[in-house]
C-alpha cells in the first residue's frame, strides 16, 4: 500500500472535533455542582431566615464576590489543565489577587476595630464548623468537576486535580454565604478561605487517581 492510500485510508471518516466540548463539559459541570450544593446548603443547614433583607447590603455580595472570583480564576485554571500537555505559566497566582485583596479588607477592619473587638471579628460563632460545611457542601461540585476535568485527557493529574478541587470549594463557599450568618471581612479571610484551601488540597491528592485516564 502507497503512503498516499494510507493516509487516505486513515483520515476517511474523521471528524472535526468540536471545540465547544470542554466549555460544555464545565458549563454541565458547574450548574450541577452548584444545584448539588444549594440543595445541601438548604437542606442541611438551611438558608439563613433574613436572606431577603441581608441581601441588599453592599457587605453580602462583598461576601458572595470573595469565592466568586476565585472561582472564576479555578475554572480558568482548571480549563488549561484538563488539556492534554497544558502550562499554566504565571497563571498559577491568579488566585492570590482576590485573597490579597480580601486579607488588605481584613487587616484595615482589624485596624480600625478597638483591641477587645478584634478577635470576635475573626472567631465569629461559627469557625469550628464553617470550614467543614464548606467541605461538605464540596462534594456535588467535586464529582461534577472532577467528571468535566477527567473526560478532557489531562496529563498534569496533581495540579488539574487541585484546580479541580478549588473549583468545587469555591462553589460550595458560594452556597454557604446564603446560610453563613458571618458578616465579617476577617471572618472570611481565615475561614472561608480554610475551607477553599482544605478542597484544593484534597483535589490534589485524589486527581492522580480520579482523573488518571
Amino acid at each position: 500500500m502507497k503512503t498516499e492510500d494510507l493516509i487516505s485510508l486513515l483520515s476517511t471518516g474523521v471528524a472535526p472535533v468540536d471545540s465547544r466540548v470542554p466549555a460544555r463539559r464545565f458549563v454541565r459541570a458547574i450548574a450541577l455542582g452548584g444545584l448539588g450544593a444549594l440543595v445541601l446548603m438548604a437542606v442541611i443547614f438551611g438558608v439563613r431566615p433574613d436572606i431577603a433583607v441581608v441581601s441588599r447590603t453592599p457587605i453580602f455580595w462583598a461576601k458572595f464576590a470573595f469565592p466568586t472570583t476565585l472561582a472564576a480564576t479555578a475554572l480558568f485554571l482548571a480549563a488549561r489543565l484538563s488539556r492534554p500537555g497544558t502550562t499554566i505559566g504565571k497563571f498559577w497566582a491568579l488566585p492570590a489577587v482576590p485573597v490579597l485583596v480580601v486579607w488588605s479588607a481584613a487587616v484595615a477592619v482589624l485596624c480600625l476595630a478597638s483591641p477587645d473587638a478584634r478577635i470576635p471579628l475573626v472567631m465569629g460563632y461559627t469557625w469550628r464548623t464553617c470550614p467543614f460545611n464548606i467541605l461538605l457542601l464540596s462534594v456535588p461540585a467535586f464529582v461534577a468537576v472532577f467528571w468535566a476535568i477527567r473526560g478532557l485527557a489531562p496529563t498534569r493529574l496533581r495540579l488539574a486535580g487541585a484546580a479541580g478541587g478549588m473549583l468545587a470549594g469555591t462553589i460550595a463557599t458560594m452556597a454557604y454565604c446564603f446560610h453563613c450568618p458571618e458578616m465579617s471581612v476577617a471572618f472570611w479571610a481565615v475561614w472561608y478561605m480554610l475551607g477553599m484551601t482544605l478542597a484544593t488540597l484534597i483535589g490534589a491528592l485524589l486527581g492522580p487517581r480520579f482523573l488518571r485516564w
